[in-house]
Parts: C-alpha cells; structure tokens; sequence
C-alpha cells in the first residue's frame, strides 16, 4: 500500500446497483486500494483509472489533481443526466488510517 505521503489523495467510487463504467485521470499517479465491489475489471494504468462497478465500492490513492471524470450507466447516459450512475467523492490530504473505513 502507498504511503501518505507519496499518494496523500483519494477518491472513492460508489456502485448503486446498475451496472456503470468510470473512468478517472490524474495528473499525478494512481493505485487501486481497496476494492468491495462484485466486478473487479479495474485497470490502472499510467495515470488513468477505468473500470466497471455495480454495487459495492472502489478506492483509489492519488497524487497530484484530479484531471478528468467520466460515469456512464449501462446504456451509456452519463452523470449528472442518468440518476444511476456510480456516486464519486474526492478526499485530498487523507490519512491512511481511513482507507479502510
């Protein structure tokens, strides 16, 4: 797992129980860090996160900002247009200690 300082960021993806795929860019470094979803299609890679999620949830760590967001639902309406599409919240400066909770 990163540390806080190298990844003090984090964002999380919450399911709502239709299948959706997101996709988020940073202009620093990403890693996947926790994982309670049903579908673990993530991929990372370089600085792009993508995936598919219906229920449960996706973490990720981050450095630097959040440079691109992007959530469709399973008939590829977009958020904020389609009322199923994953809940996304972004922490920056968090601790470790709350990846977990």
């Amino acid at each position: 797992m990163a540390t806080n300082t190298k990844l003090p960021n984090r964002v999380t993806i919450i399911g709502r129980g239709v299948p959706s795929n997101y996709e988020i860019s940073i202009d620093g470094t990403i890693e996947e860090i926790e994982t309670e979803s049903r579908e673990d299609e993530t991929i990372v890679s370089g600085q792009v996160a993508e995936g598919v999620i219906e229920t449960g949830v996706q973490r990720f760590r981050f450095s630097g900002q959040m440079a691109n967001v992007h959530l469709v639902d399973w008939n590829g309406t977009p958020a904020p247009e389609s009322p199923s599409t994953p809940i996304l919240h972004i922490d920056y400066g968090v601790s470790d200690r709350n990846d977990h909770s």
